[in-house]
């Protein structure tokens, strides 16, 4: 029998992280990830709703969210389901949770400027930086990449 078990988000932190680590020293925080999903009614109307998801990081991530990410910060996160249960003064409770696999900043760093070295999107080696270059790469060396509508990925 297959199956698969992956999840894309994309959404702004509900809070601050807090990075905890474990008696090994291994890094870990649970991030809430507030996820919007907006639609048109048939009268016009804007209407949207928030789902709030727990995110589980490890390792270098969690550290990394520790120190980069903040409240309201967006994020994209992929990764898998995980079902948590336990039992609170005699009641099984259970929670579905994310377990972070990737996460990637998304926008700008706050406050603006843009010298961290996080970057927002995948960096492909072999594109153009959009620097002048004597490598070619350019119509008359202005650093605009020679892109036909076939080369556009979408």
């Amino acid at each position: 029998m297959a199956s698969l078990n992956k999840v894309l988000l994309i959404g702004n932190l509900a809070a601050d992280p807090e990075v905890r680590y474990t008696p090994k020293g291994m890094a870990v925080t649970d991030i809430r990830l507030a996820v919007n999903h907006t639609w048109r009614t048939e009268g016009g109307e804007n209407k949207e709703e928030v789902c709030f998801v727990t995110v589980t990081i490890w390792g270098k991530q969690a550290e990394t969210a520790g120190k980069y990410l903040k409240k309201g910060r967006p994020v994209f996160i992929e990764g898998r389901l995980k079902l948590d249960t336990w039992e609170k003064n005699g009641e099984k409770r259970s929670m579905i949770k994310v377990i972070c696999e990737r996460m990637q900043f998304v926008g700008p760093p706050p406050g603006g400027g843009g010298g961290g070295s996080a970057r927002s999107e995948p960096v492909d080696p072999e594109a153009p930086t959009g620097e002048a270059s004597s490598s070619g790469g350019g119509k008359g060396g202005g650093g605009e990449p020679d892109l036909e509508n076939d080369d556009i990925p979408f």
